[in-house]
């Protein structure tokens, strides 16, 4: 069971991806077994994870071992996803041509659902192919950039592959809620003019959403402000600021498909960008970032707000439930978030390397820290559907 990532659990809308691009009525069993054992080893060297297959001619839904909630080879071949989904892969007329550089049935339709004029829209393959692009753009060698840990890793990753410098100012710890240290950035931003300003909210690991009148404080700064708003949909107390670009040339939003809409396999990002800024992303921008599958499939994600909605409403439900759970392990202690993620501090004398290892024994993958020293020794854990939460609350009992 995979709560590691911050994957949706559900699945993208009907007509968004197809369950059967590898049926079992397709393959043999001999090929079916081979290939279920190869994600067995993969699985087992990157998280690991015990074998969890059967390896019979027969499929199946059921667990092999007791805290297995997916048999990742019945997920690979008939995972839970809506047949309406599958469609509008699977009928795709043009997969031989290449996708049309400029994205223009998905930004037209985000255009419509964000009220932000299409002309200050990009899409790229995931947020952080946007966060790169927007590095290599701005950034000239030895330029800085402003970076709050903790936080998202890309931002401070991409700044040194772009030969940046990365200026940390770091967050408050748990008992200040991991707000941001404003006149921090304030000073950091006087001192060092950094070109790039960036904030997640809600943040990750954390969870924690950035107050209104922090964000109104640093937009009067003079450096471009990059707001990452990869989980804004579950948040439920924060309101995105994406229509806001068209009226600030300092801010840039980035969102993505990867959380709400199940799709981060597809890797497609979007970012909303002033119109001073965006031509120049235009220029340097890979001409095909997007392929043909990726776009055809966050349209028809956009054309079900009905089952978009639903999802997110069961993971904000299922959060709170997720956090009670957590919270009455004697060894963990959670702290609110408004993502679908939830952070733990590790405690009892007990390591967070070993609790993620104890439960990898039991099938079930969640993410460590070591730093920075606000976070080390925390676990994080993505809401995942209830019947994982009660298989994660077995084993947390049983470590």
């Amino acid at each position: 069971m995979k709560l590691d990532a911050n994957e949706n659990p559900y699945g993208p809308p009907p007509g968004t991806t197809p369950h059967d691009y590898v049926s079992c009525a397709q393959i043999r069993s001999a090929q079916r077994i081979a290939i279920a054992k190869k994600i067995d080893e993969f699985f087992q060297t990157a998280y690991r994870i015990a074998p969890i297959h059967r390896y019979t001619d027969t499929p199946t839904h059921t667990p092999t071992r007791k805290h297995n909630l997916t048999i990742f080879s019945s997920f690979f071949f008939r995972s839970p996803i809506p047949t309406e989904v599958n469609e509008a892969l699977g009928s795709m007329k043009f997969p031989h041509i290449y996708p049309d550089p400029e994205s223009r049935a998905l930004r037209k339709a985000l255009a419509e659902e964000c009220d932000v004029p299409i002309e200050n829209l990009l899409v790229g393959c995931g947020a952080d192919e946007l966060i790169d692009l927007l590095m290599r753009v701005i950034l000239d060698p030895g330029d800085v950039i402003i970076n709050t840990p903790p936080t998202f890793g890309m931002y401070a990753f991409d700044c040194a592959v772009n030969a940046g410098v990365v200026v940390d100012v770091p967050r408050g710890g748990p008992e200040e809620g991991f707000r941001m240290d404003v006149p921090g950035i304030k000073a950091a931003v006087a001192e060092h003019k950094p070109k790039l300003l960036f904030l997640t909210s809600p943040n990750n690991p954390d969870g924690s959403v950035l107050p209104d009148e922090d964000l109104e404080e640093l937009l009067k700064l003079p450096v471009l402000i990059v707001l990452d708003e990869a989980y804004i949909e579950f948040s439920g107390i924060a309101n995105s600021r994406i229509k806001e670009v068209e009226t600030r040339d300092n801010l840039i939003v980035l969102r993505t498909f990867s959380k709400r809409a199940a799709l981060a396999g597809m890797r497609i990002g979007y970012g909303a960008f002033p119109t001073g800024i965006i031509e120049y992303l235009w220029r340097a921008k890979q001409p095909y970032n997007v392929s043909v599958a990726a776009e055809v499939a966050a349209c028809a994600a956009l054309s079900n707000p009905v089952y978009l909605k639903d999802v997110k409403d069961k993971l904000v439900a299922e959060r709170d439930n997720l956090f009670e759970v957590l919270n009455d392990c004697s060894f963990l202690t959670p702290y609110p978030s408004a993502a679908n993620f939830i952070l733990c501090q590790v405690g009892e004398g007990r390591d967070a390397l070993e609790v993620k290892d104890a439960l990898a024994s039991e099938g079930i993958c969640v993410r460590h820290y070591t730093k920075p020293a606000s976070i080390s020794g925390c676990v994080r854990v993505s809401v995942g559907r209830p019947d994982q939460t009660v298989l994660l609350k077995a084993a947390l009992t049983k470590i």
